[in-house]
């Protein structure tokens, strides 16, 4: 029998998976410089992403590298007192990079349930003084100021939670297979169906920004919510583009279609379809009342003092920031697998975001200071996190500024 000439080697996936990461995902423009963040656990793939980048034409690629391990250390034995003690040179790193117009990419990868044992409170403290120190460098992110991009990798801590009762090491390969087949990496004409793909995209979203709707009301299950979306918003998906002019991806996988939400029109119950894994903690049975944009309660059927934390993060953390739009078929759905890892789960169903909006997503609201973007109802906050919301029972409609209702998506799918 001849071999199937379509299947391709690992190491032919994951040169496809870099590659894509570096000129679909970074978008990469021959002399700039690179920082390449990334867990200690996938350095083969950071240092693939170094030459892929320098294949680009980088003028400069360096990593900075984590550690879960380090992470539970500290926060497993660190005093009380000490956890709004910052390395800064890590977020400065960023910083740099971006004025010096240079280009972030991040390995996103993380044992799920790696703080699950710690107290959420320490947790809490950290993220908001990181946060604070960090908001610099967050503003050019959420204002497309830099061409940036998040991928994944496996770590077999997170392998293993995934894919149970396997060994490690087929946990692990199972995971990569996981990866490839949701990033398209592979396929041996990944670049040419990336970029069929985001076309697809663009065209739905630029039939939502002309619509204009005043909301969106979402009715499946226990969910009955109306989300106002703001004044003169835009819809964002696929791929965007930084002030120079550089086209870039900023999620590998992406299947998603998303816009602000109005900080202060957002009304009714909203239960999640999906956990979320935050901050080593798993949340499930989310269950969030609105009433005039703000939470009014709030409970989950685990994880509960970590949801109410991340809340509390500031006034902000008590409104939405994204509303998304997924279809039910997306391939990570279709999988029916759970990643525990936010960058492919929030691909699997329609979500909403905690915390703060991203500025382009409001006509002009780059430009814009922090008062006249909440005139327009964006949300500004420290924190920004995505739950699921969607399911194949989820329906959708517009609501159009005369009080029009007009069919977006059934049964989870999109009919626009």
């Amino acid at each position: 029998m001849l071999p199937d000439v379509t299947t391709l080697s690992f190491e032919e996936k994951l040169h496809n998976y870099a590659r894509l990461a570096v000129r679909v995902g970074l978008g990469l423009r021959p002399g700039q410089r690179v920082l390449v963040q990334a867990p200690v656990d996938t350095a083969p793939l950071a240092r693939l992403l170094v030459r892929e980048a320098y294949a680009a034409g980088a003028s400069f690629a360096d990593v900075r590298w984590d550690d879960d391990d380090v992470q539970l250390a500290r926060f497993s034995l660190a005093p009380e007192g000490s956890f709004e003690q910052l390395s800064r040179w890590r977020v400065d790193a960023e910083l740099e990079t971006a004025e010096a117009g240079g280009a972030v990419i991040a390995i996103r990868a993380t044992n799920p349930g790696l703080l699950s044992g710690v107290d959420p409170s320490r947790v809490t403290t950290h993220q908001r003084a990181l946060a604070a120190y960090r908001k610099p460098y967050s503003l050019q992110v959420m204002t497309n100021r830099l061409n940036w991009n998040l991928i994944s990798a496996p770590v077999p801590e997170w392998a293993e939670l995934m894919f149970p009762g396997l060994s490690r090491e087929e946990a692990v390969a199972r995971q990569w297979d996981a990866i490839f087949a949701a990033t398209r990496a592979d396929q041996p004409d990944a670049l040419e169906q990336w970029q069929a793909h985001l076309a697809d995209l663009q065209r739905r979203r630029d039939f939502l920004t002309e619509k204009q709707y005043a909301a969106l009301h979402f009715r499946g299950g226990e969910t009955d919510l109306t989300v106002g979306l703001a004044d003169d918003h835009i819809w964002g998906g696929g791929a965007a583009q930084t002030p120079a002019g550089i086209t870039f991806t900023a999620n590998i996988p992406t299947e998603e279609v998303w816009t602000a939400p109005h900080r202060e029109r957002v009304d009714g119950v909203v239960v999640s379809t999906k956990p979320l894994s935050y901050n080593g903690v798993l949340i499930e049975g989310i269950r969030i009342r609105f009433e005039a944009g703000r939470v009014v309660e709030a409970t989950a059927a685990s994880g509960q003092d970590t949801l109410l934390q991340m809340i509390e993060t500031d006034e902000g953390s008590h409104r939405l920031g994204e509303v998304a739009l997924v279809p039910h078929s997306s391939p990570i759905s279709r999988s029916g697998l759970f990643f525990y890892n936010t960058l492919y789960d929030e691909n699997a169903a329609s979500h909403i975001a905690i915390g703060s909006a991203y500025r382009f997503n409001v006509r002009g609201g780059v430009e814009m200071t922090t008062e006249e973007f909440a005139a327009k109802g964006g949300n500004d906050s420290l924190t920004h996190v995505d739950w699921m919301i969607g399911s194949g029972e989820m329906d959708v409609d517009g609501l159009t500024k005369s009080g029009e209702r007009e069919p977006v998506m059934r049964g989870g799918e999109f009919v626009i």
